[in-house]
């Protein structure tokens, strides 16, 4: 298990991890949430004691990883894919690692193979693709055998078949009972691979919450009903007080109202009903609609991110070459 407690790192006037408590535990798979800026990376470094905090702590099965005895046998991680020197082999690699943990040289092998990179053992590894580069870092994270793994993007790279396989791996590491926190910007990704989401905005915590309960909490979840006797549809609703709104599209959306009761009064008025369908929100809207006020850079809108000349200096201008 890992646990934060009031864990606070600042940067001169920057406050990049503010005062966060939670507990990451096993069993699950927890993703970790929040906008560009929001203290991921910040975060995970604290835990990996790559960073000092100003203030709190954070530990790792009861000890901070400085007193961690073999540390890649208590937490494996992935944060950096290139953190492999580029000169040696990918098998090189781990086996330094191996033997500067105690590690016996035959995981080496093993975590190779699980991976798929076996083949390319002894290859260099500064001329791996992306996707090979996740591989040996999730290989890395392996290589103790470790009850805690922390993985930053780990489908960064990765083709469709090493996507499916990495959340496979992670449901599978967490189904043997291990904590498995991971980092990630691809909400379908992590809507299909964690149990429980850790958000975070501006530093701060925003929910700790089972990923059903967050999106319930955080989304708009209605009824679409299309019919071709909307006026008869729209009477039968209000008989019991139930109202519908209008789609752009043409549908009628109905919230807070179950399905099957709005079946049997469609029904008992005699309403044809062509589609009746519950419509839950996403983890991406679930998501936006959390962090909206955590964001903390804002992309322009405007084509190019430029806007014209007359929108910055109030009138209309004729520029040539470039600017800086």
């Amino acid at each position: 298990m890992i646990e934060l407690r009031e864990l606070t790192k600042r940067y001169e006037d920057k406050t990049a991890v503010d005062s966060l408590s939670f507990a990451i535990r096993p069993g699950q798979v927890t993703g970790f949430l929040g906008p560009n800026g929001a203290g991921k990376s910040t975060t995970m470094r604290l835990i990996l004691g790559l960073d000092r905090p100003t203030g709190g702590q954070v530990l790792v099965d009861g000890r901070s990883y400085a007193q961690l005895p073999a540390p890649l046998t208590h937490i494996g991680s992935l944060l950096e894919a290139s953190a492999a020197q580029g000169g040696r082999t990918a098998r090189d690699h781990l086996l330094w690692l191996a033997r500067s943990n105690r590690i016996p040289d035959r995981r080496v092998d093993q975590v190779l193979a699980a991976v798929g990179l076996q083949d390319v053992a002894r290859k260099r590894s500064g001329g791996f693709s992306l996707g090979m580069g996740q591989r040996l870092g999730i290989a890395a994270a392996l290589l103790g055998d470790p009850p805690v793994l922390m993985f930053d993007e780990p489908v960064n790279g990765l083709d469709p078949e090493g996507i499916l396989w990495i959340r496979n791996l992670m449901k599978g590491l967490a189904a043997e009972g291990r904590t498995v926190f991971v980092s990630s910007h691809l909400m379908s990704e992590m809507a299909l691979t964690a149990d429980h989401l850790v958000v975070i905005g501006r530093g701060r915590l925003l929910a700790d919450v089972p990923m059903e309960e967050f999106i319930d909490r955080n989304a708009r979840s209605y009824v679409r009903i299309r019919t071709p006797q909307p006026q008869a549809l729209l009477d039968a609703l209000d008989s019991r007080g139930i109202t519908a709104v209008r789609a752009p599209d043409g549908s009628w959306e109905v919230e807070g109202s179950d399905p099957a009761a709005i079946a049997a009064l469609a029904g008992a008025g005699g309403v044809v009903l062509e589609e009746l369908s519950p419509q839950r929100a996403s983890l991406e809207e679930a998501f936006m609609r959390m962090t909206a006020d955590a964001v903390e850079y804002h992309a322009d809108a405007t084509p190019n991110g430029v806007r014209p000349a007359a929108d910055r200096t109030g009138s209309a201008t004729t520029t040539t070459g470039a600017t800086s």
